[in-house]
């Protein structure tokens, strides 16, 4: 039996690979890992409602998604915190004034700004997302998660109106126009103390793989936290292993040095 007792893996460009594939050693080191009896959380900024699909094909029972928002522990949700209503509110203004889209994500669908933008359509297509529809000013969206498409680097500081919100570039080519709205009491990282805590498990028997800054403070809340080959230059620092990338067996070998897989 493992030391290790839960794995936290991200899914772009961590599990899913720069051409919208997986791996077979990926699907292999998952497997293995729970054959060791090691819990396996998918944990995504994608909401859960699109990778039902991918948990059924991985056989993985236990996310969180939202970037932290929402944790479901072997089928049974564990906690949801919907962002502010007047913060959603403000996203959408600042958005409409600079030409900017966003999607904002419930429970049940991808609530877009304008469904015809080409940036969406394009944002659409490489996230696979089906329950779209569009934002109507007059509805009451409960929001786990947002993105904001179609923004300039140096737009970023347009946004930051509030020091718990805060940015994060996506780590996909093609995407990198899209930034992740992060809440800095709930994310990831927040995500997976709560659920070692609901475990009764320690730091130290937690795993965990990313790419991308929406991932750094997932990463450092384990005690094996992987950054992979191809993640977000800036997210290397604040990790204590680097595996090869996502096209290269990457969660493979980074279990392969715990001794987990073989």
């Amino acid at each position: 039996m493992s030391k290790y007792k839960v794995l936290f893996l991200d899914i772009d460009g961590t599990i899913i690979k720069s051409d919208d594939s997986i791996d077979k050693t990926t699907i292999t080191a998952i497997q293995q890992a729970q054959k060791a009896g090691i819990e396996v959380f998918l944990a995504t900024g994608r909401p859960l409602h699109e990778i039902r699909e991918l948990a059924d094909l991985l056989k993985v029972n236990s996310l969180i998604g939202y970037n932290g928002a929402f944790a479901i522990y072997q089928g049974k949700d564990l906690f949801r915190e919907p962002m502010k209503k007047e913060s959603v509110k403000q996203f959408i203004d600042i958005a409409k004034k600079n030409q900017h889209e966003l999607v904002f994500y419930t429970k049940d669908q991808n609530i877009f700004t304008d469904l015809e933008a080409d940036c969406v359509k394009e944002f659409i297509v490489k996230f696979h997302l089906h329950k779209n529809d569009t934002y109507l000013p007059t509805s009451d969206y409960e929001v786990l998660g947002m993105t904001l498409i179609n923004v300039e680097s140096e737009e970023i500081a347009l946004y930051k109106m509030e020091d718990e919100i805060h940015l994060s570039q996506v780590n996909l080519e093609g995407m990198r126009h899209c930034y992740d709205v992060i809440r800095d009491k709930v994310n990831k990282g927040i995500a997976v103390q709560y659920i070692l805590e609901h475990l009764g498990l320690s730091k130290e028997s937690a795993i965990a793989f990313g790419d991308g800054l929406n991932d750094k403070e997932m990463l450092m809340s384990v005690g094996e936290g992987f950054a992979m080959g191809n993640g977000h230059p800036d997210l290397f620092q604040y990790v204590k292993h680097k595996t090869t990338t996502v096209n290269d067996s990457g969660i493979f070998n980074g279990l392969k040095i715990l001794g987990i897989v073989e």
